[in-house]
């Protein structure tokens, strides 16, 4: 066996065991699903952090970097974004209302079931393409260097996911989270810095770079500009990565694990710092995997990192897929947890009134249960450009997020709006989305009927047709049109102002009515 392949199970190994050894802490549902409430700002922060430089933020910046350009490094911005933003307006009152899930929010608000449940199934869908990813992303780094079958590479990083993250809880996640941050951030840079080395420096891998653009008759100011892919694009990219994260169920979580309610801002914003910098990292790697491969070289995904690594030697080649791994981990066990606890609290209402071992029990089982049929969607899938189908889940979460917007800092807002506006925004993405797949191809140039008027109207629209912005759009624009031509019954006013009192000052603080 390889010096590499020996590295990697060894890191599998590694955390396998912590997730085991730190079970004998969860003892309680809370100890599992909210780390008892005893985290502090390092491990708050280096566990938020954990959960956005995963697949997105690490081979999937830099494999678009390769394909399209610098301006995929916006998801650098856009990560620091999204977390600080959840940090001031919404971690605080996510704890004051102690929520498992975000859509807990509109069941305390309004007492309604299928907000919440509308809630959850937007959550999921993202949460569902991350589960299934990562198992994928495994099973074909352990399967490549190891040369055993791709279904057992799926089934071992399956196992040792669901493993730590039923055994670790969120308490595990947080703690492993500072060792999975400093091994993808050191470990990334230093491949980079010897790979540059042996390219022959700086100004050697831009003047490769400027022939492989050439070499496949791509645009070199616009690859190399930050602006290069476009506004619509740029923009498009910060409503998926940036707007969707306060409905992020696992931040809810995440919010209520503090110590100290004044560890939440801080935390937050030392979480997004440590973020940015991995989206940084990883395109740098992509550049120098397009200077030494060309941009048509097809190593898209995590084979980006992979095989540059590989190349500069078999150590180094180790820590690089350990780093690619942490990066897995490091989003995949506290995605699989908040969707175990989100479908234990959205979908079973019973579960309000389960005794903390019954819960904790729940939580498992549907945590094995939802991981392994994650893992044989994985073994039976293919996937390609693990970002863009990463952004097409955050796309989907928007709506909610900007519903949970309006509920904390406009007291008009109704459970009619909330409702309508989350179920239109979904459905128009996805909607969006299905025509934009099944039309986009220039055999319906001349279709005719609707296939060629969808194929025209794109076409004409160019990057403004992204799903992302009908996300955005419809709620932002339903929600207070509806609340304001049908609002609040009086019978509401008593559960309104129980809600509001529990938010507290922040809630009047940006009351906008």
């Amino acid at each position: 066996m390889s010096i590499t392949a020996v590295v990697i199970l060894v890191y599998l190994v590694f955390f396998a065991g912590v997730g085991i050894y730190l079970s004998r802490r969860n003892r309680s549902a809370a100890d599992w699903a909210i780390g008892g409430g005893t985290l502090g700002i390092g491990m708050l922060a280096a566990g938020v952090a954990g959960t956005r430089i995963g697949g997105a933020g690490t081979y999937g910046v830099a494999g678009d970097v390769i394909n399209e350009g610098l301006g995929h490094l916006w998801y650098s911005v856009n990560s620091f974004a999204a977390l600080f933003l959840v940090g001031l307006f919404f971690a605080i009152p996510y704890r004051r209302l102690r929520l498992s899930s975000v859509g807990e929010v509109f069941d305390q608000r309004f007492g309604s079931r299928r907000c919440q449940w509308l809630t959850s199934l937007c959550v999921q869908a993202e949460y569902l393409v991350v589960n299934i990813i990562e198992p994928f992303v495994i099973g074909s780094i352990v399967s490549g260097v190891t040369g055993m079958p791709f279904g057992a590479g799926v089934a071992i990083g399956a196992f040792v996911i669901i493993l730590f993250t039923v055994t670790g809880g969120l308490k595990g996640t947080a703690i492993t989270n500072v060792v999975h941050c400093t091994v993808i951030i050191l470990g990334l840079t230093l491949v980079g810095f010897v790979a540059m080395r042996n390219i022959g420096g700086w100004e050697q891998v831009v003047l490769q770079s400027e022939a492989m653009l050439a070499a496949a008759g791509k645009d070199s100011p616009s690859w190399w500009s930050f602006i290069g892919i476009g506004w619509a694009t740029i923009i498009a990219l910060f409503i998926s990565a940036t707007i969707h994260t306060p409905a992020a169920s696992i931040y809810a979580n995440y919010a209520s694990s503090a110590a100290k309610q004044d560890y939440l801002i801080p935390g937050f914003f030392l979480a997004g710092i440590i973020a940015a910098i991995m989206p940084l990292v990883a395109g740098f790697i992509g550049i120098l995997t397009m200077a030494t491969y060309g941009s048509e070289s097809g190593l898209t995904s995590y084979l980006n990192i992979a095989q540059l690594a590989m190349d500069t030697g078999p150590i180094l080649g180790g820590i690089a897929l350990a780093a690619v791994l942490a990066a897995v981990i490091s989003s995949g066990a506290p995605i699989l947890l908040a969707s175990a606890t989100m479908f234990v609290s959205d979908w079973i209402p019973a579960s309000k009134n389960y005794s903390s071992d019954k819960k904790l029990r729940a939580y498992r089982i549907v945590t094995i249960v939802y991981g392994t049929a994650a893992a044989l969607i994985a073994w039976l899938g293919n996937i390609s450009s693990v970002l863009q189908l990463l952004l097409l889940g955050f796309a989907m979460v928007v709506p909610p997020a900007i519903a949970v917007g309006y509920v904390f800092y406009w007291k008009k807002t109704t459970e009619q709006a909330a409702f309508w506006g989350i179920l239109c925004g979904f459905v128009g993405g996805l909607t969006m989305w299905l025509f934009n797949t099944l039309f986009s191809g220039v055999e319906n140039a001349a279709a005719g009927g609707f296939a060629q008027a969808w194929y025209e109207l794109t076409q004409s629209m160019g990057e403004w047709s992204d799903p992302s912005f009908l996300t955005l759009l419809i709620p932002l624009f339903l929600i207070p049109t509806i609340s304001l031509l049908f609002p609040q019954q009086e019978a509401g006013q008593e559960q309104s102002e129980e809600f509001y009192t529990k938010l507290g000052r922040i809630q009047r603080n940006f009351t906008w009515a």
